[in-house]
């Protein structure tokens, strides 16, 4: 009873008119920054973070997490409408939202990253409230060991990403890893992989240069070849009565949705782990889990829910340690850490003790956050909608002006523009020999993470190899994974052993 308290007087601070006015204000905001390609939850929070010290702190956290939770929502607005990322965040609402887009169920599609959205939202929320000391401690037990199997677990449960062509997936995920590498060594600093003496590699590869190349460039140039003269991109339109056919589709999703948000939540509250990570292993268990994984990557509705639910439940699961053990979660938290610390507030357990009024103060507001956003968003979709009804030439010369200028704006390089055109090409003919850009683009995001905790791992067990499997928790990771890799081969096998069967019988 003294939870249920505790949020009443947290309540009474985050429905106050001011702080009220400010989760509005700093959830329409975030929607917008999330939607605009090269921005995102990170730069949003970096961008207002300065003008925090005119309200109390209570207040001025409040703002910078309606940011984060609605750039979280926008996310998806460029994921589907224009088939492009603007983070990482939303690479797996781009698999199946951009298809539903060019078939004309833009709308749908955003209502269902909406409702997928709130539902992740809600249920974190709700156990962010209940078990955030536990939970807390449950993330101590995470160490470089537990980090690497849970990254491995999630390349696994993307094998089958590519279709049958279970090689074209390993490839792309190799090559992935090989552009992970590129820049300076984590432990010796010396540079790697430096293509053609170019200065601008030593920074390494952005994961948004990559996306917004793949995604963006080649998806205009896949469409100007497979276009026609004068016609839309798609025709799209949304009534209410297809809206509300959208939340009954989406009701019958609860299982999806339920899976993606306790799954986003855990991996969200793991240091160094967070929303991405989070996102990619719930639509690849989406998929495996389906009983049509064979139309994830058409316009399966079930691929925008999955990855939409995980990533906002992460994205509070992530502000777990850094309220609990000061450890931040994600990058957009580890901004929110410093803000912290320059309003004077130490994060740790004695927070909770010490400043109850800002602690519940935040955790209510991720309440009220979550609603405004919800509402928000579904209000603002016909709007949205509406901009997929411009002639293509128009909203073709859009995309590559977002694109080059959401490349440029996080570095200020003209180097990452070249690679963004680069890669578009690349992503263009990858996609014409039928490879899947999925598993390099996952490859991408989670192979520095992957590299970091393998490394530290073998450096902190004197070189034991052994030492990832002797661990409890990285051990049952590593199996599950291995079960997760030799699933479609195994499937793959069978299916031909069956039509060989068949074969053979036929014959006789």
């Amino acid at each position: 009873m003294e939870i249920f308290a505790l949020l009443g007087d947290g309540f009474a601070t985050s429905l106050s008119p001011i702080n009220l006015m400010i989760v509005l204000l700093g959830v329409t905001a975030g929607l917008f920054i999330g939607a605009m390609p090269g921005l995102g939850s990170v730069n949003g929070v970096a961008i207002v973070l300065p003008l925090t010290f005119i309200v109390p702190p209570s207040s001025a956290i409040i703002l910078l997490a309606a940011i984060y939770y609605g750039a979280m929502y926008g996310g998806a607005i460029s994921s589907v409408l224009l088939g492009i990322p603007g983070a990482s965040t939303a690479v797996a609402t781009t698999f199946d939202g951009r298809p539903m887009a060019q078939k004309g169920q833009a709308g749908l599609a955003l209502m269902a990253a909406a409702t997928a959205s709130f539902v992740g939202g809600t249920i974190s929320v709700i156990l962010f409230t209940i078990f955030a000391v536990p939970l807390a401690d449950l993330a101590l037990a995470f160490g470089p060991a537990e980090e690497f199997a849970l990254v491995l677990l999630a390349f696994t449960t993307f094998v089958g990403l590519g279709g049958d062509d279970i090689l074209k997936t390993i490839i792309m995920i190799c090559l992935g890893l090989v552009l992970s590498t590129v820049g300076l060594d984590l432990i010796s600093g010396q540079p790697r992989l430096i293509f053609f003496d170019q200065p601008g590699f030593y920074s390494g590869i952005s994961f948004l240069v990559l996306a917004i190349g793949v995604y963006g460039i080649g998806e205009v140039l896949f469409t100007i070849e497979t276009s026609q003269k004068g016609q839309t991109v798609t025709a799209a339109r949304l009534t209410f009565g297809e809206m509300a056919a959208g939340l009954k589709t989406m009701v019958r999703l609860w299982k999806t949705m339920s899976v993606g948000s306790f799954l986003g939540f855990f991996v969200g509250m793991l240091p160094a782990a967070g929303a991405t990570p989070a996102s990619l292993m719930a639509y690849g268990i989406a998929k495996s889990t389906s009983k049509e994984p064979e139309t994830f990557g058409k316009g399966n509705i079930e691929g925008v829910a999955a990855p939409e639910t995980a990533n906002n439940a992460a994205s509070t699961g992530s502000l777990l340690p850094m309220l609990t053990l000061g450890i931040p979660g994600s990058p957009t938290t580890a901004l929110l850490l410093g803000g912290m610390v320059m309003w004077g507030l130490v994060p740790g357990p004695m927070l909770f003790i010490e400043q109850p009024d800002f602690v519940w103060g935040l955790i209510s507001s991720l309440y009220t956050a979550n609603f405004a956003a919800v509402v928000i968003n579904i209000a603002l979709i016909p709007l949205f909608v509406w901009a997929l009804r411009m002639p293509f030439t128009v909203l073709c010369t859009l995309v590559l002006v977002l694109c080059i200028v959401g490349g440029f704006a996080p570095s200020q390089k003209m180097h990452d523009v070249w690679l963004i055109l680069g890669f578009g090409v690349v992503g263009y003919l990858l996609r014409k020999a039928d490879y899947p850009l999925a598993p390099l683009v996952l490859a991408l995001v989670l192979g520095p993470l992957m590299e970091k905790s393998f490394r530290q791992t073998l450096i902190s067990e004197q070189g034991n190899i052994l030492a990832f499997v002797e661990r409890p928790l990285s051990g049952l990771f590593i199996t599950i994974a291995v079960v997760f890799f030799f699933l479609p081969i195994v499937k793959g096998l069978t299916r031909r052993f069956n039509f060989l069967k068949l074969v053979f019988s036929k014959q006789q």
